[in-house]
């Protein structure tokens, strides 16, 4: 496994297409703030509520002049259906799926053993630097109370 992103560290650009089939790189996104919501699967309920938070804080986020997406192994057209089943018509859900999981590796955050991504959030600054990782176990759900307090701090 690559080692886990830590605070400080420079991005690791990608590309990958998000529900819409539409592109998402991340350079393209530089002088803005970026959380990369990592979950492991689509359909899951945690995950479900991973999402939605993103959804549902989208205008709070924006004024924070932050981008953010969710990124799993699922297929595009799994997170297709998955956003029209949870209402998500704002929000980017990337897609890992091939090769399968290869922007969790790139940022360590891949479980090998059950071949999906960590749940953690990824925070980066408007240059493009780490600025918070946070792993969560597998059924806690990521408090964005917590994560909009640290883009408030940058």
């Amino acid at each position: 496994m690559t080692e886990r992103i830590k605070v400080g560290d420079n991005y690791k650009d990608f590309s990958l297409k998000d529900h819409n089939r539409k592109d998402f790189r991340l350079s393209d996104h530089l002088g803005k703030r970026v959380l990369l919501s990592f979950h492991p699967l689509a359909w899951t309920s945690v995950c479900a509520g991973q999402m939605k938070s993103l959804e549902e804080n989208k205008k709070t986020l924006d004024s924070l002049n932050t981008v953010a997406v969710g990124v799993s192994v699922d297929s595009v057209p799994c997170k297709k259906a998955w956003a029209k089943e949870l209402g998500i018509k704002e929000t980017s859900l990337l897609s890992d799926f091939w090769p399968h999981g290869e922007v969790a590796m790139l940022y360590g955050l891949f479980r090998d053993k059950q071949g999906v991504a960590e749940r953690s959030q990824v925070l980066l600054d408007e240059a493009g630097k780490v600025a918070l990782v946070k792993v969560y176990e597998p059924g806690q759900p990521p408090d964005m109370k917590e994560i909009i307090e640290a883009i408030k701090r940058l």
